[in-house]
């Protein structure tokens, strides 16, 4: 699509709803969330120009938001994760791991993962599992449900993913462990039983 068939007149109306639903999944922040997505058409205006026409224009409005949401990620970033948890995410963590170790992820004995081989991609296609998946990962800590999402939903490269939220490697493998791990615990939590 040349530049000229941009149709900005129409982005609200077309797009506004998809980028918010993105932007809150990653940053479980509402307000952010239409911010964000409000920065993007603005960005996306002030560089039409630069639109090559090589991906579609929901495409390109998404990648402007994902680049408006790792901003955001790094100016939160902290290096320690327990520093940087809510209180809800705390109670979150809590509910998985014994409350003074649970960045130490010494799991409560009534919530160990265990493993079960029923667990496939056929419950990707199923609404209600799709409805938990989404829940769970809300649920996750601030920074790292943008990484997981990354990794996981958006099958990105680890190396793409560390360069974009400036990130070392061995940080981004332990934000990654926990994130999978508090998955794991809240999907058998939550779907498995």
């Amino acid at each position: 699509m040349p530049n000229n068939e941009l149709q900005p007149q129409h982005w609200v109306e077309r797009y506004a709803d998809y980028l918010a639903a993105i932007a809150r999944m990653k940053l479980r922040d509402d307000d952010l969330a239409k911010d964000l997505v409000s920065e993007t058409f603005l960005s996306a205006l002030q560089s039409r120009d630069s639109f090559r026409g090589e991906s579609s224009e929901k495409t390109w409005l998404v990648r402007i938001l994902n680049n408006k949401i790792i901003d955001q990620y790094r100016k939160n970033k902290s290096q320690d994760t327990t520093e940087y948890l809510s209180e809800t995410d705390k109670e979150f963590y809590q509910e998985f791991f014994e409350p003074t170790r649970y960045s130490d992820h010494h799991w409560k004995q009534e919530v160990y993962p265990t493993k079960d081989p029923s667990f496939t991609d056929q419950w990707m296609e199923r609404e209600e599992f799709s409805s938990i998946l989404e829940w769970c990962i809300r649920k996750l800590p601030k920074q790292m449900r943008p990484v997981f999402i990354a990794k996981y939903l958006e099958e990105n490269e680890s190396e793409e993913i560390c360069k974009e939220y400036q990130l070392s490697s061995s940080n981004y493998w332990v934000l990654i462990h926990r994130a999978r791990l508090l998955m794991r615990s809240c999907l058998e939590k939550n779907w498995l039983k």
